[in-house]
């Protein structure tokens, strides 16, 4: 596969807690205020300290949706890092690692170089050991070709607050920088970064545009309980919302989140939670509740790795037939799926919009890729947000109410979508219960009845497919080709890539990326899988449940294979160039 031109790839590794991600975090932030493209993806252990971990930073002069598959400079803090990196490692690439723990590799004329940096004892040397992160950002400098002073500011600010330590971890980065020149004087510039493209853009995490999205929708209220990988969604918003009028609660467990997030949005206001696999689960019965009762709902569910505990801090897209079918029933919901941190932000204010103009709970599913790999976001235009509620009548709207009579806010209509009262609202009472109802709330058996308020609530979803945004996006123009390849979530950026070198390689080859999964637009789909010889659908978990619902909803007798990855890692553009060509065989 080819490489993509004027890319670096770089990463610094160790063991949690030895400042791996603060260095990462430095590295990455400092290109970005450069001018660069970036997109970064940390592997991490379940547990505080302890546990090899590594952050891997990608920069671009344009726009790059994941990890490249190869990797030019590794900073290794012991030699786990070099054993769990060295396979990507370029030929031309260069490993700096401490000389502390005395460094193994097996020097052959094709493997990268190995150069021993002194990173703990010229932090020590600086005033404490710990500072070796700074020494590694001052030795890489060197080595892309830009100075300390440009990695300088964002050491200034997280050690505002801390002049003595500050000039410490200067100091220490000045000597990384100082110890490649004198010793390592081939090395200078060996890696050199393209010219930039200028801008000011964010480099944020997947939650961190998932909770920005929910401000700019006008959320005033989340409940939730910290799980990973969701929890930044909850820390982010802990932050921001009181400073718009909101208010965030960490409740006992995912059943009270998702609860309260009902009661607060029956009550009128824009409200929601975030979780993972093992507290979606718990939701279910209450995502059951708001779609009997009509009530919006949004849950954030960040997947990964499971069943159960399963892999907490590892990538995975397991949840998508949960999202669809998890509650018991036939409830109306919507599952959204976006696959950028800037599909994250539009698609959360989507998701509020659509929630209450359906009156029906929205899933947005993410995955630990998305949500926490950092990437390039150019800023979004927030004059360009818009707040929809859908029906929602006034005390002007309604005729005074008979004695002992209700507001008829179950109505059956033409759109399976009654008109909505907030609570409080004179002649706009009703009753409400999780129990098969009629028009007014009371409970009620009567098969007619049935019939007509099942068929309301899941009438309501059936011309959404046409009316969403951008139900699936199409990477080329449609045409016959020899192999289609589908796919949803983070995997986007690595099935770009990959069908970019499939092109160029004179294939015929097109990517859907699903973005709507509930209702799955079918019957747009139906014409562009009939236009594919083959069909390779791209499933980030062990039982191809992308594919199975494609095949269940789109049918067609289409030919479908599949690319399963379960392994907890994501998805590199290699990989998919490979599946690829093995499938068109």
């Amino acid at each position: 596969m080819k490489k993509t031109a004027a890319d670096i790839s770089w990463t610094v590794g160790g063991q949690q807690g030895e400042g791996i991600e603060s260095a990462g975090d430095r590295f990455a932030t400092a290109l970005n205020q450069l001018g660069y493209y970036l997109y970064g993806h940390r592997h991490f252990s379940s547990r505080i300290k302890g546990g090899h971990t590594h952050y891997k930073i990608r920069i671009s002069k344009s726009p790059v949706g994941t990890v490249t598959d190869e990797l030019n400079i590794l900073v290794a803090f012991d030699q786990e890092t070099i054993a769990a990196n060295i396979h990507e490692m370029n030929r031309s690439g260069v490993i700096l690692a401490d000389a502390k723990f005395r460094p193994v590799l097996q020097q052959a004329l094709d493997m990268p170089e190995l150069f021993i940096l002194p990173l703990t004892e010229i932090a020590a040397g600086h005033g404490s050991p710990l500072m070796k992160n700074s020494v590694a950002l001052g030795a890489t400098a060197a080595l892309i070709g830009v100075t300390p002073a440009d990695f300088a500011g964002v050491i200034a600010a997280a050690f505002a607050k801390k002049p003595e330590v500050l000039d410490n971890n200067l100091k220490a980065l000045q000597g990384g920088f100082d110890f490649i020149r004198e010793y390592g004087s081939h090395l200078i510039n060996c890696c050199p970064l393209p010219h930039p493209q200028l801008g000011e853009r964010l480099f944020m995490l997947g939650n961190e545009a998932i909770a920005l999205g929910a401000l700019a929708a006008g959320a005033k209220f989340m409940a939730a309980y910290p799980i990973t990988p969701a929890s930044e969604i909850m820390e982010y918003m802990i932050e921001k919302l009181p400073q718009f009028g909101g208010a965030v609660i960490q409740t006992e467990d995912e059943i009270a989140a998702c609860t309260m997030a009902i009661g607060a949005n029956h009550a009128g206001a824009r409200a929601f939670t975030a979780t993972s696999g093992p507290g979606f689960s718990l939701m279910q019965e209450g995502i059951g509740l708001a779609a009997m009762t009509e009530t919006p709902l949004v849950v954030i569910d960040t997947q990964r790795g499971g069943p159960s505990t399963g892999l907490p801090t590892k990538h995975e897209q397991s949840d998508i037939l949960a999202a669809v079918f998890g509650t018991h029933g036939d409830a109306a919901k919507i599952v959204i799926a976006p696959g950028t941190a800037a599909e994250a932000f539009t698609d959360t204010v989507e998701a509020f919009n659509l929630a209450e103009e359906y009156q029906c709970p929205v899933i947005l599913l993410s995955d630990l890729q998305l949500s926490l790999c950092k990437q390039t976001m150019e800023p979004p235009n927030l004059d360009q947000v818009t707040v929809r509620r859908g029906s929602i009548l006034t005390a002007g709207d309604l005729a005074p109410l008979k004695t002992n009579a209700y507001f008829k806010r179950f109505e059956p209509s033409a759109t399976g979508i009654s008109a909505r009262v907030l609570p409080g609202t004179e002649n706009g009472m009703y009753l409400v219960t999780g129990l098969e109802h009629d028009s007014v709330g009371k409970p009620a058996e009567a098969s007619a009845n049935r019939i007509a308020q099942m068929d309301k609530r899941l009438n309501k979803l059936k011309d959404l497919a046409v009316r969403f945004p951008v139900p699936f996006y199409a990477q080329a123009p449609f045409e016959h080709c020899e192999l289609l390849v589908i796919g949803t979530g983070a995997s986007r950026g690595a099935i770009e890539e990959a069908i970019v070198s499939l092109l160029a390689d004179g294939y015929r080859v097109n990517h859907i990326h699903l973005r709507l999964l509930h209702p799955l637009p079918s019957t747009l789909l139906f014409p562009l899988l009939s236009t594919a010889a083959r069909i390779l659908v791209v499933d980030h978990n062990a039982t191809a449940q992308l594919a199975a619902l494609i095949r269940m909803q789109v049918g067609g007798g289409h030919d479908i294979r599949s690319l399963l990855k379960y392994d907890g890692d994501i998805l590199r553009p290699a990989q998919v160039y490979q599946a690829c060509r093995e499938a068109l065989v």
